[in-house]
């Protein structure tokens, strides 16, 4: 399979064109990934469950996709977990997969609608970055956490080009409003030698 979707999605777009893209791609996404190696859901589930206990903690599992992370997540013990994402096509698989207690479509742009403390643990899996979220949805979703929630998030080498990403993080830390846990640097998408840095925060 040409990896036509994976070719343009780093490509700066308007969050309309972002979201029909994800729209489209949803039927042939786990193939392509899975062609090239995959392996940032895998990684960030198991940090996770190093770090978190017990497991039927709530966790959020933030742009949810087809629902790999999700499933990651079961595999390793996770018991409690609810996905949201912009693309309906993405959620229509993600919902087959019978891992999630709850699953819904949400805004593009608008803030996370979730009460502070809903969730134990929050995800974000290949979500923040080049060709996807903004990097104010990382504030975002720290915003959501109680003290001592913990937020689990990726950014891929693409992202990594831009130190804007890295340095939200280091601000974040610096200013006492985080704790870094979890700084784990290995392979995404092998298959185009690709990697990702893993951040595990716990919110003080």
């Amino acid at each position: 399979m040409a990896d036509k979707f994976l070719d343009k999605v780093y490509e700066a777009r308007s969050s309309e064109e972002q979201r029909a893209l994800y729209d489209d791609w949803a039927k042939s996404y786990d193939d392509e990934v899975a062609e090239n190696g995959y392996a940032t859901p895998g990684r960030t589930a198991a940090l996770l469950a190093g770090v978190l206990t017990p497991h039927d903690a709530p966790i959020l599992d933030f742009g949810c996709g087809t629902g790999l992370s999700g499933a990651a997540m079961a595999g390793v013990g996770f018991a409690v977990i609810d996905g949201v994402d912009v693309s309906d096509g993405m959620l229509a698989t993600a919902r087959a997969r019978g891992v999630y207690r709850d699953l819904r479509t949400i805004p593009l742009g608008a803030p996370l609608d979730v009460p502070v403390g809903a969730y134990r643990a929050i995800t974000a899996v290949g979500v923040i970055g080049s060709g996807a979220a903004p990097l104010d949805t990382l504030d975002d979703l720290l915003s959501r956490l109680a003290k001592g929630g913990l937020l689990a998030f990726s950014f891929n080498d693409h992202t990594l080009e831009d130190p804007t990403f890295e340095e939200r993080v280091t601000e974040h830390i610096s200013a006492g409003t985080v704790r870094q846990v979890v700084h784990d640097y290995g392979d995404h998408l092998p298959g185009r030698d690709m990697k990702s840095l893993i951040y595990i925060l716990e919110k003080k």
